[in-house]
């Protein structure tokens, strides 16, 4: 049965990507409940599982208003990292990495991905399975799918969820975070119902109480999204100070053995031979430095803030023996107001920074770093009260 509906995954994804097969987002609720009840019928989830799955649904108001105040992505590297790492919690790491040793071990040989990067997930998103979020999950996919402002994203995992709960996978009342990601390691439905891997043997995939289901179908979510096995994600480096700063930044990749012709020395270690890397400054170049490599943008499959994914990958390398990071004394960050109104002047230039949030996020920080360039400043993308003042 799991298989069949499985192998619907890709008709559906297609019907979803043509405008006259999605639901229309807004207007009355219950006529768009219908339509969705309709469309998972359609994707094969069998009619009493359907009109089960969708009778007594609610929307959420507590969810769009989680969708729409992120603050704590506003949060510069350094707070946001040492607001998440703690002694403690790195412990807690490592000891969960001996206590799991052949979860860890399998994940590694089966899908490439090293446990460090497994276990700094689980860390930050649930603290090692312990706060897995109160929302209800169906409600708050519904309330999103039913939303403007991203239902090409929810609808097709409202119908993963029927899915799931046809194959007594969803649980009416299960709880979540806000944006729908179920779980240990926070995986929303449709990766649960392509990509869940059964690593206990139970039968089922259940993500929220095994821990086998939960590391190893995040592993082989990872796998699917690029990971590369054998290779790093993120190593700390320093820099020159005549270094071009303008070659910094995701947006310029070279071959590692440049990057060590231009002076560029990892703190511990060596530099990866033969891959495509980029050199990270987070708070510019006065902050931490690191060389990043292609799998650290995978981290962005798992979420697409810049700071998180950049404290996750550092974190993991923490848990897998790398020294703290040398955290320099960067300019001061902008105020909130003072990043809006950065962002502001970046998009009257023709730059696309994204929404105006006050985030730096990667749009930002390579829309600064092209304005540095132009006005003749250090161009390492860390935006200052110089810049501001110059635009």
């Amino acid at each position: 049965m799991r298989a069949a509906l499985i192998a619907l995954a890709p008709a559906l994804a297609f019907a979803l990507a043509t405008p006259a097969a999605a639901a229309p987002c807004g207007g009355d609720f219950a006529s768009f409940l219908t339509q969705m009840e309709a469309e998972a019928v359609a994707a094969g989830t069998p009619p009493d599982k359907a009109a089960a799955f969708f009778q007594g649904v609610r929307q959420d108001p507590a969810v769009l208003k989680a969708d729409r105040s992120q603050g704590v992505f506003r949060k510069t590297f350094l707070d946001f990292s040492q607001s998440l790492i703690s002694k403690n919690r790195l412990a807690t790491a490592r000891a969960k990495s001996a206590e799991l040793d052949a979860i860890f071990a399998r994940a590694e040989a089966e899908y490439g991905v090293s446990r460090g990067v497994l276990l700094a997930f689980w860390a930050f998103e649930t603290d090692f399975g312990q706060v897995q979020g109160d929302f209800n999950t169906r409600n708050a996919l519904l309330t999103l799918a039913h939303d403007c402002r991203r239902p090409e994203l929810f609808q097709p995992q409202v119908l993963a969820a029927a899915q799931l709960h046809a194959l007594d996978e969803f649980d009416l009342n299960t709880t979540g975070a806000w944006a729908g990601e179920i779980g240990m390691v926070q995986m929303l439905p449709k990766d649960i119902l392509e990509r869940g891997v059964d690593g206990d043997g139970d039968g089922l995939v259940t993500l929220k109480t095994s821990q086998a289901d939960a590391l190893l179908s995040g592993a082989r979510m990872l796998q699917h999204h690029g990971w590369r096995a054998g290779e790093p994600w993120l190593t700390e480096v320093t820099l020159p100070e005549t270094f071009d700063w303008s070659l910094t930044g995701l947006e310029t990749e070279r071959p590692t053995e440049d990057w060590a012709a231009l002076g560029v020395t990892p703190r511990a270690g060596t530099l990866a031979p033969g891959l495509q890397a980029s050199i990270l400054l987070p708070q510019g170049r006065k902050g931490p430095a690191f060389v990043v490599y292609p799998n650290y943008r995978v981290f962005f499959e798992w979420n697409k803030s810049f700071i998180y994914v950049t404290t996750a990958a550092y974190f993991a390398t923490r848990i897998e023996g790398a020294d703290p990071y040398a955290a320099g004394n960067p300019d001061p960050a902008l105020a909130l107001d003072e990043m809006m109104a950065l962002q502001e002047k970046l998009a009257a230039l023709g730059h696309d920074v994204g929404q105006i949030d006050g985030i730096l996020g990667a749009g930002t920080r390579a829309a600064v770093q092209k304005e540095q360039v132009r006005l003749g400043q250090p161009a390492d993308g860390w935006p200052t009260r110089q810049l501001l003042d110059a635009l």
